[in-house]
């Protein structure tokens, strides 16, 4: 999936994530104890991370099998350095206060829940560490409520 975030007035940036979950955490009105959730991991070097950290939404969005290039350029050049939209030709549409992206078959918007840093003090299995990183550049966590789905048929 691509986690995109920003607006059109701010600018945004998009990149690759393979690690997530998506579930249930919380309550809230009428979400008893289901409240609809969607966890993302960003490293701490990650453009993306800047846009993350100050706004209010953003969005996860799946691709058909045939962008499978387009993702892995997306996960591999920084925005920081380029338009990643033009240079993969992907359309950004600028909703909800937030972006996505027209070729994506299923779009989740989410709002910025809850956000901290993975620990090193909390792996109870430290191979995991030295495994997946080498630079002690642990993940920041993002959890953010799922407040509207979007399929290929539905988008606007």
């Amino acid at each position: 999936m691509a986690l995109t975030v920003g607006t059109e007035k701010d600018g945004f940036n998009m990149m690759t994530v393979a690690w997530g979950h998506l579930g249930s955490i919380w309550e809230r009105g009428n979400h008893r104890n289901c409240l609809p959730t969607a966890v993302c991991y960003v490293r701490p070097g990650r453009y993306t991370k800047k846009y993350m950290d100050k706004e209010e939404y953003f969005t996860l969005s799946h691709f058909a099998p045939e962008y499978k290039k387009v993702l892995g350029y997306l996960g591999s050049h920084s925005g920081r350095n380029e338009d990643k939209s033009k240079a993969t030709g992907l359309t950004p549409v600028f909703s909800d206060g937030t972006t996505y992206f027209a070729e994506a078959d299923l779009v989740f918007i989410c709002r910025r829940l809850y956000q901290a840093p993975l620990l090193e003090t909390g792996y109870v299995d430290k191979e995991l560490i030295d495994f997946n990183y080498p630079d002690r550049d642990f993940h920041e966590v993002y959890i953010g409520e799922i407040v509207k789905i979007l399929v290929a048929d539905d988008k606007e």
